[in-house]
């Protein structure tokens, strides 16, 4: 995660987030991921304890799965801070 590309994209967001909502503020997560049961584990266990509201769709040949996950972050950073952490799962595009 140390490409300058990705810094630059964050800061955007944290700009954009900043500028277009009040926070605490209800944000909605979208990932896609090889339909692994351990994949999705690991991306849900990365909101536990959050109160998310996690919805899984498998893709219609069974390969992927995307998840939704709505849940009330604190602020800009607490949402580029769970992004960061999602990107450690193998294969994981976030949306």
């Amino acid at each position: 995660m140390n490409d300058p590309k990705s810094e630059e994209f964050y800061e955007k967001l944290k700009l954009q987030l900043a500028d277009t909502s009040l926070w605490p503020s209800k944000y909605l997560y979208k990932f896609i991921v090889p339909s692994q049961q351990s994949k999705i584990v690991e991306i849900e266990q990365i909101f536990d304890n959050m109160g998310a509201v996690i919805n899984t769709k498998e893709s219609s040949k069974g390969k992927y799965t995307s998840l939704s996950i709505l849940v009330k972050m604190k602020n800009p950073e607490h949402v580029i801070q769970k992004y960061k952490e999602v990107a450690t799962v193998d294969g994981v595009i976030s949306l």
